[in-house]
């Protein structure tokens, strides 16, 4: 079969024939290989994407991996719709975690419209053109920063979608000896409506593949969209509801063998020595494995491994880290912004003149976040089999493609002997990122002294104590209002390990702002955790929104509104929210209500959270609107799961998560000691979406950073006591 074509837009002209980035001989090789790799006979396989089966299969390739999020489904609703094809006959693959199908969409869409907010740190310098040439080096398969449906989706499968239309159509027009403009699509097939005829995708897709078009292929008008905005049922449901779906946890090969693994309590710490014996003594273990900073058990199974491993008594230095301790970092953190220079800025407007004004009132307040945990429902899975110099891996990551390449680096081999078997994900909103899943070293060190396949589990101990956290951060806000009760002028001092200048978005309209970092690093592990860094952000900046409201006298809503242009989509997201909870109406006594307005990842958030405190102090939010502007939902259904799901996970990281260090090592162990929010405590929550013509927006963290400042308002509503650090547990109570 001839080299399989596909599209893509450059200069105004669509090319299919040359590759997804058709403007170089390079491009075209890796579109060919990408072809070969998913070929079937007589099938057609359209800019990598797509392909289309001589039964009407179209198979969409995703390269993002699921963990719970249902971003996939709304992947084959741009694809199926812009293509015409038979929803009933479409169904979603992972994409081959080859360089070929590295995702060039992707990085487009970070280095364009995303690039002024949370960009991964493997992502940093992405500029201008040479996307594909980019996501292949890096290379670059990532699932995060809610890009899944406005990057890949708008920028990759909708534009394979209507290209492959383009071409069944031109295909369908030579084979009848009829004019393009007389034929229509729609179900799977080309329709000639004069004489009657039609033909099935099917029969047309493997010419169609090898079609060069000259001419841009054109999108389907929004009002003849017949699966884009409807809610169609998850296509991951089913599996994960009889138990079909795989997980890194469900691996099972031949002669397979289990390990799990303890490091050194203290991060930075080495391992110094470790008698094996006492391990060596239960039954079906096999070996203990010795690495720089932790010491493996591997077993016949995982039981055996954990008593094994359970059974030693390691020692490990501390790395010279032994005496810190959360309060230690929180004072440092402290000290820092109060008698350091900033690292990094942003802002406009000059700030010290109008905090320093005649007839202006300061107002400044200190707010603090811990380290939180990502707290998967499933810990970390790897499968690694090492043999005959090659390497074989099965497990769920957040980029399979630098994966593989980390792997390989580890087992010193070439990343073509490497072979990498994406699965679904229990969990993960950063922690199975590349450079934050420390477990791929370590299961290639441990594969490469077994000649067995090997799974590394780690244990839920492991997982709390050694995670990926949530920076623990300080913050020192101040603002001036003036003789008219508006903000004359803001700035926002902030200490973590993370520069987010370039991420945080400040919605408000005063004369004078300023963002400033002040660069703070710990022994810990620290990184993306679900909204990144926009969720202490949002903590701090509409919390202490409020408390500027408080100090003018003003209810919280409207002094929100007249910092607000007239006509914004801030504004009309914020009253839509006001409008649905019925705010300034009464409520039953000891309940608050509080607002929050946020916007992440191109969405705009605004939350009202009905809440009360009980005796114990632990604050219950009874109700949560939200309203949300996020240009075209593709999903509505999947698109509220995401949204409620983050509001969800954003409760219980501020009412109850923390992880806190003593003596340099983590406190927390388990759920006994990391308490996550219940089902029983679970608000009801009502999501709207707004009509809107805005860009496509993310969905999947966007939810997260109103919440918690949206709850800490309605405390001070219901209690009047003021919250400036996380978690809320007991400093409600009075």
């Amino acid at each position: 079969m001839g080299v399989k074509r596909r599209a893509f837009l450059i200069g105004g002209v669509a090319l299919i024939g040359g590759g997804l980035f058709a403007v170089s001989w390079s491009e075209r090789s890796a579109t060919r290989r990408a072809a070969k790799l998913v070929a079937k006979d007589k099938a057609g396989v359209f800019q990598t994407w797509i392909r289309i089966a001589e039964d009407d299969t179209v198979t969409v390739f995703s390269p993002h991996v699921d963990f719970g999020q249902g971003s996939v489904t709304g992947l084959a609703q741009i694809a199926a719709d812009e293509l015409d094809a038979d929803w009933l006959k479409v169904v979603v693959e992972a994409a081959p975690v080859n360089v070929a199908f590295a995702n060039a969409p992707l990085a487009k869409g970070f280095a364009g419209e995303m690039l002024p907010f949370s960009v991964p740190p493997f992502l940093n310098g992405i500029v201008g053109s040479g996307f594909a040439m980019i996501a292949r080096n890096l290379p670059l398969q990532v699932t995060g920063g809610s890009s899944t449906v406005r990057a890949t989706g708008q920028m990759g499968m909708r534009v394979a979608g209507a290209a492959a239309r383009s071409a069944l159509i031109a295909t369908a027009a030579k084979r009848f000896g009829v004019p393009e403009a007389e034929l229509t699509s729609a179900n799977s097939q080309v329709v000639h409506a004069k004489s009657g005829r039609a033909l099935r995708y099917g029969e047309l897709a493997a010419e169609a593949a090898d079609m060069t078009l000259n001419g841009e292929p054109k999108f389907k008008d929004p009002k003849d969209y017949r699966l884009i905005g409807k809610s169609i049922p998850r296509l991951d449901i089913p599996g994960k509801v009889n138990g079909s779906a795989q997980y890194g946890m469900d691996v099972q090969l031949p002669h397979l063998r289990v390990a799990t693994i303890m490091a050194a309590p203290v991060r930075g710490g080495k391992l110094v020595s470790v008698d094996p014996a006492p391990a060596l003594e239960i039954t079906g273990v096999e070996k203990v494995i010795e690495l720089d900073n932790s010491v493996a058990v591997l077993a016949k199974g995982y039981w055996q491994a954990l008593t094994g491993l359970r059974a030693l008594s390691p020692q490990f230095s501390d790395g010279g880290h032994g005496s810190l301790s959360s309060n230690s970092i929180a004072a440092a953190q402290v000290a820092k912004i109060q008698t350091g220079k900033p690292n990094n800025k942003s802002g406009y407007g000059d700030v010290p003149a109008a905090l320093a004004a005649s007839g202006v009132r300061l107002i400044e307040a200190q707010y603090a976040v811990p380290f939180i945990h990502h707290a998967m429902m499933e810990p970390f899975a790897l499968t690694a089999h090492f043999k005959d110099g090659k390497l074989e891996l099965w497990g769920g990551v957040q980029d399979p493609l630098h994966s593989r390449k980390e792997a390989a680096e580890a087992a010193n081999i070439g990343v073509d002997q490497v072979t990498f078997h994406p699965m679904m994900m229990g969990g993960a909103f950063g922690r199975r990122l590349p450079g934050y899943c420390e477990i791929i070293g370590q299961v290639v060190q441990i594969a490469k002294q077994t000649p067995y396949p090997v799974k590394l589990i780690w244990s839920r101990e492991e997982e709390v104590k050694h995670g990926c956290y949530r920076p623990q951060a300080s913050a020192h806000l101040k603002a001036a209002l003036d003789k008219n009760g508006r903000i004359a002028g803001w700035t926002t001092d902030y200490a973590q390990s993370e520069d987010v200048t370039r991420e945080t978005h400040f919605v408000y309209d005063v004369p004078a702002f300023a963002l400033r970092h002040y660069e703070f690093s710990t022994n810990q592990h620290d990184g993306p955790w679900r909204s990144v860094n926009s969720n202490q952000n949002g903590f701090y900046s509409e919390s202490f929104m409020d408390e500027l409201a408080a100090a003018a006298g003003e209810d919280s809503y409207q002094f929100r509104r007249k910092h607000l242009h007239p006509g914004s989509r801030h504004l009309a997201v914020l009253d839509d929210v006001a409008r649905r909870s019925g705010w300034g109406t009464p409520l039953p006594t000891g309940r608050g209500r509080g607002m929050a307005l946020v916007e992440s990842f191109n969405s705009i958030v605004a939350h009202v959270i009905e809440a009360s405190v009980g005796d114990d102090g632990r604050p219950r939010a009874h109700k949560v609107w939200s309203s949300v502007d996020c240009g075209r939902v593709v999903n509505p259904d999947g698109a509220a799961a995401q949204v409620s799901g983050g509001i969800i996970m954003a409760l219980s990281s501020c009412i109850d998560e923390a992880i806190t260090l003593d003596q340099g090592a983590v406190v927390q162990s388990n759920f006994h000691d990391y308490r996550i929010l219940k089902l029983a405590e679970a608000p009801d929550v009502a999501v709207h979406f707004l009509e809107s013509i805005a860009p496509m927006g993310g969905l999947g963290e966007p939810g997260v950073p109103p919440t918690a400042p949206a709850l800490a308002n309605a405390i001070f509503a219901a209690t009047g006591r003021r919250i400036r650090e996380l978690p809320f547990r007991n400093q409600a109570k009075a």
